[in-house]
């Protein structure tokens, strides 16, 4: 099977001899599936092929915040390979799909060869990085209206799909905010004629007014994704 095959950007990248050494394994990705938890050791590498991922950071008060995003453009587990064999954050699946999975010492073996995977896999690290950093600034300086048509676009991008399955609740826990001021958002964006919200599932109907209606955070992000592939040739 060619690697063109494959939507994940990274699989794509890499040989065939580095594919079996990595010893790619199947995986169904359900939504709600634990992925990684903090404490807890990081055991596997997973390509998205469908689907997305998110990252929090969850208190003890039980409040999370997402601060990272993965879909066919990344790798989750990836931390495991720069050093932290314990993740630092809740990791789980965000809308359902499917990928591959990898042991993470397989992994480990592959990236201490230097070589395109080890390029690639730090591209991937870097472009959690910034959009972590953008986040942040994002929640501080935005507001919910402006937040809420940046990450519905980042999921929308993740999942070629206009349509997201998604509740009130979460999308509160993902953007930092309480229910009622998301819903307030929400129907602030479908009064505009931006999407179109029903119970558990959000339709953008007009992508480039969602795209003005957002800030200057989605543009950032998006865009720095779209070249994470763009490997110097030697």
């Amino acid at each position: 099977m060619s690697s063109n095959t494959f939507k994940n950007k990274i699989r794509r990248c890499l040989d065939h001899e580095i594919i079996e050494r990595l010893e790619l394994k199947p995986i169904k990705l359900l939504a709600g599936r634990e992925i990684e938890n903090p404490g807890e050791p990081i055991n596997h590498l997973i390509f998205i092929e469908d689907g997305i991922g998110s990252m929090t950071n969850t208190f003890t008060d039980g409040f999370q915040v997402e601060v990272g995003m993965f879909g066919v453009e990344s790798v989750m587990g990836a931390s495991a390979l720069i050093g932290t064999r314990r993740s630092l954050n809740r990791v789980y699946v965000q809308m359902a799909g499917h990928g591959f999975s990898c042991p993470v010492d397989i992994a480990i073996r592959e990236f201490a060869r230097f070589g395109r995977f080890h390029d690639l896999v730090l591209r991937s690290v870097q472009a959690q990085l910034i959009q972590a950093s953008q986040s942040a600034g994002c929640n501080a300086h935005h507001n919910v209206e402006q937040r809420l048509a940046r990450w519905l676009l980042l999921c929308a991008d993740r999942s070629e799909s206009p349509t997201l399955a998604l509740t009130h609740e979460y999308l509160a826990d993902m953007l930092g905010s309480n229910r009622s001021t998301v819903s307030v958002a929400a129907e602030t964006l479908q009064r505009q004629g931006l999407i179109r919200y029903t119970r558990g599932k959000v339709v953008i109907l007009d992508r480039p007014g969602l795209e003005k209606a957002a800030c200057e955070c989605y543009r950032v992000v998006r865009n720095h994704l779209a070249s994470l592939i763009e490997v110097e040739q030697n």
